[in-house]
Parts: C-alpha cells; sequence; structure tokens
C-alpha cells in the first residue's frame, strides 16, 4: 500500500463535477417494486420520495475505468486514497424545495474535505462530497447532501473493531426485512453500483474477509425513510441525516424503527443480534 499523503489528498479539495439527469418514471416504478410497494402509476409531476434522487445522476464509468473491486479505479473526481476498502460512511441533507417526476435536474458536487486519521485497526481518510441539486433551471437548489466516505485498510486478521452499541427498546413503529441477495442485486441494478460486496459472495467473503453479502447502506437509509413514509404519508422533511454504525450481511433479519419526539423523528436499523447498525435523526417542515 503507497504512503498516505495527505497534503496531496488535499488538492482535491474544491474540485467540483456536473451532472445533468430527468428524473423518469421507469426508476421510481422499479423501486417501489423492490421495495414491494402497491402498484400504482407514475405520473409526471409525482414527487421523488425522500433519497430515491439516488437512482439518477449515476456514475456510468466504462468497464475498462473498474478497479478489482467492482468501484471506479483510484483518481477521477474523488482523490487518490491509497486504501482499498470503501465504504459509505453517513450522509446529511436539507429539503428546502421538492423534486418531483418529470423534472430536468443537475446536481453540483463539490469536495468539501479531506482528512487522515489512524483508526483501532489502521489509517482511515475521511472525505466529504457535497451535492445540490437544482430542478427545472432554478438558481437555488432543491436538495442539498454532504455524502462522507471512509477509506479503510483490508481487514487482517485480529483487527479491533468499535464495540457494539444495543438498539433502542422504545420504537413506535418498526419492519423486519430479509435482506436477501435478489433485494441487493436488484438495489446495486437500479443504483448502476459495480461495488462487488454486496453482489459477489466469493469476493466479499474470500478477499474481504466478511462474513456475507454486505447491505447497502444507501438502502438501509432508505428503508428508514420508507418506515417512514409508510407510517405517516403526510410527513415533508426539512432534513435528514444518518450514520452507518455497524455492517448488515444478508441471511440475517434487518430490522428498521422508528419514534416521534414532537417535529424530530429518530429512526434506526439493528441486527438480528439487537445491534444499532444505523443511526438516524430527521426533523419536519413546519406545517
Amino acid at each position: 500500500m503507497d504512503a498516505i499523503d495527505e497534503r496531496e489528498l488535499q488538492r482535491w479539495v474544491g474540485r467540483s463535477e456536473t451532472r445533468r439527469d430527468v428524473f423518469g418514471p421507469t426508476p421510481v416504478a422499479a423501486l417501489a417494486a423492490t421495495l414491494d410497494h402497491p402498484p400504482r402509476d407514475i405520473a409526471p409531476g409525482t414527487p421523488l420520495p425522500p433519497l430515491w434522487h439516488w437512482l439518477y445522476f449515476l456514475p456510468l464509468h466504462r468497464a475498462s475505468e473498474l478497479g478489482p473491486d467492482g468501484h471506479a479505479k483510484l483518481g477521477g473526481f474523488l482523490p487518490p486514497v491509497p486504501l482499498p476498502r470503501r465504504m459509505w460512511a453517513g450522509s446529511r441533507f436539507e429539503f428546502p424545495g421538492e423534486l418531483r417526476v418529470g423534472d430536468a435536474a443537475e446536481r453540483v458536487s463539490t469536495i468539501e474535505s479531506v482528512a487522515a486519521k489512524q483508526g483501532r485497526s489502521g489509517p482511515l481518510v475521511f472525505v466529504t462530497v457535497r451535492h445540490e441539486v437544482f430542478t427545472n433551471g432554478a438558481a437555488t437548489p432543491a436538495l442539498r447532501e454532504w455524502h462522507d466516505i471512509v477509506y479503510r485498510a483490508a481487514r487482517q486478521p485480529g483487527d479491533v473493531e468499535p464495540p457494539p452499541q444495543p438498539a433502542p427498546a422504545d420504537a413506535e413503529w418498526a419492519r423486519e426485512w430479509q435482506p436477501a441477495d435478489v433485494l441487493l442485486f436488484r438495489y446495486s441494478a437500479l443504483t448502476f453500483n459495480g461495488h462487488r460486496i454486496h453482489y459477489d459472495r466469493r469476493y466479499v467473503t474470500e478477499v474481504e474477509g466478511y462474513p456475507g453479502l454486505i447491505v447497502h447502506g444507501p438502502l438501509i437509509a432508505t428503508l428508514l425513510l420508507d418506515l417512514l413514509g409508510r407510517e405517516w404519508p403526510a410527513a415533508r422533511l426539512a432534513s435528514f441525516a444518518f450514520k452507518a454504525l455497524r455492517p448488515s450481511f444478508d441471511g440475517h433479519a434487518l430490522r428498521v424503527s422508528g419514534k416521534r419526539d414532537g417535529d424530530a423523528i429518530r429512526l434506526w436499523a439493528q441486527d438480528h443480534e439487537g445491534w444499532l447498525t444505523m443511526d438516524a435523526q430527521a426533523t419536519l417542515r413546519a406545517a
């Protein structure tokens, strides 16, 4: 592994790229089917559920541009961090506007920060990317997102993982999912995510050393807000933030839960052993 040159990585701070897309109805219908929603007409003007913008602005890397893990090779827009494991650590969102089916959209992405740290099991590099989504030529964004990415060294025997946290026991709503490999494959396909840890069992167990396929962090976050939408269809978000705490794997039940405290809502996911795997907070728009 190459040495981490933080000064060199800092040169990527401020880099920006712009992608354009149209919020077509087919991805929305496909994710609705994947999450087992009843069929319905996805007409122009239909609001996108929160986080479903991840179905658009997809990174269309050529096959020759992919690394051995299915991600794009180092460099390009993201900094060339010389650590092999890349994980979605969390995100924060503001929802000043509305995204709707049929909108012509533009996403401006900017690398906001790069920071190297020393963790329990070796070096870590954190990269934060700010995304702003504009629709139909508007001058102000309808959505702001801060995406936190963590890069880690390869797993080694004896690595010390953070101690697990028990999930809260006071949920007001809950739903249990069985994250089978078909669900993970369909979400990977919908988001054009080639990362092999989500669909290639031989790779994830033999190369990366995990016990099974890893459930996508963005999928779990989507399931949290899907739970909120099922329990409270009229809720409109002002903000949302989640942090991934522990991997979830296929073959075991995944439980998503939530509770309300005024305009603040706590949402969380837990594994079959009762450990907290994702923690999230949402706030609602004033009525």
